[in-house]
């Protein structure tokens, strides 16, 4: 039996708890929000993969609550919020459960995320992975997985960083998918998941922030003005001409404009999570997915005007927003 300690139990780890609970894992959640809901009550899923379900995993609040329990756990999932240069670091947060083979997945959004965890934890094996899950957490415990739009999708696109890892880390990463499939769900993994990264961000780095800056669906922002669509596709195309630079293969104009295609052909628009989390003034991603795209840009020699501005937008955006919550807490203890 795996022994699993999920990181972040919102939207998409909530789902992957009872994923990995399917598969017969013993799993533990470190719940944060939600800790209070998740313990008293469990989870409740809305779903049309699974079904309407109810499931309890063990839940901790903190990595270390799990590491006392005394459990080699064999992977730790991180399905938080990437934040890359925070303090405390996610790899000192999770220090206390990372034993000498436990497996460290990072299911979170962005580019070049890696490189914190790999750092501390050189010998650990170190998977990377890629997500597609139309799953929200509509109130701490309950999660809508597609049962609001009709959706059934569910990918996980796996892969060792480096690449060049030892056959006994993609050995591992191969286990992580046999998991997955086994508890209902699908994975794959790639010899190489950077592509896969940067086919996501030609995405992510164009609606998150737009989306969020302009507080607007895909659909409505697109509707919104003569340039709109024009902005989506220049911010793509950004993307493009970094992984170009970079050689990441597989990442291209056609990408980029059937990525374009599939958003303007819906009628009904989605609010990516970045739009989610400003509109409940929580903090947002903006480095991961913004800000470190920015940044290898000018390591690489590659100009990026638009990407320029609309990280300096978002990281503006993200500031006031850290503001105001410190002084709504400060006012809270007065």
């Amino acid at each position: 039996m795996a022994n699993i300690l999920l990181f972040g139990a919102g939207a998409v780890g909530a789902v992957y708890a009872y994923n990995f609970m399917q598969a017969g894992a013993n799993v533990t959640a470190v719940c944060r929000s939600n800790y209070e809901a998740v313990k008293k009550d469990g989870f409740t899923m809305r779903s049309i993969r699974f079904g309407n379900v109810h499931y309890t995993p063990n839940v901790v609040r903190t990595a270390a609550e799990a590491a006392s329990q005394g459990i080699p756990w064999d992977y730790i999932v991180v399905c938080s919020k990437c934040m890359p240069g925070s303090t405390p670091s996610l790899g000192q947060i999770i220090k206390p459960a990372v034993g000498p083979k436990t497996a460290i997945v990072l299911i979170q959004n962005g580019i070049n995320i890696e490189t914190e965890i790999a750092a501390m934890y050189p010998s650990n094996p170190l998977l990377s992975c890629v997500v597609y899950l139309p799953t929200t957490q509509i109130s701490p415990g309950i999660i809508d997985y597609g049962a609001s739009q009709n959706e059934t999708l569910n990918r996980l696109e796996i892969g060792t960083y480096p690449t060049s890892a030892v056959q006994a880390h993609k050995d591992v990463a191969e286990h992580l998918a046999h998991l997955v499939k086994k508890g209902g769900g699908n994975a794959d993994v790639f010899d190489d998941i950077q592509p896969r990264r940067w086919g996501k961000l030609v995405v992510n780095a164009a609606w998150n922030p737009i989306s969020a800056l302009s507080l607007s669906s895909d659909a409505d922002f697109l509707r919104s003005s003569p340039g709109a669509v024009d902005l989506v596709r220049n911010v793509m195309l950004e993307i493009v001409a970094i992984a170009k630079v970079m050689d990441i293969q597989g990442v291209d104009e056609a990408l980029a404009e059937t990525h374009l295609d599939r958003h303007l052909a819906r009628t009904v628009g989605k609010e990516p999570s970045m739009l989610t989390d400003v509109r409940e003034n929580r903090p947002f991603e903006v480095e991961a997915i913004v800000g470190n795209a920015v940044r290898l840009a000018k390591e690489h020699g590659v100009k990026v005007p638009l990407l320029d501005a609309i990280y300096a937008l978002a990281k503006g955006l993200y500031e006031a927003g850290l503001r105001s919550r410190q002084e709504a807490a400060k006012g809270g203890m007065a």
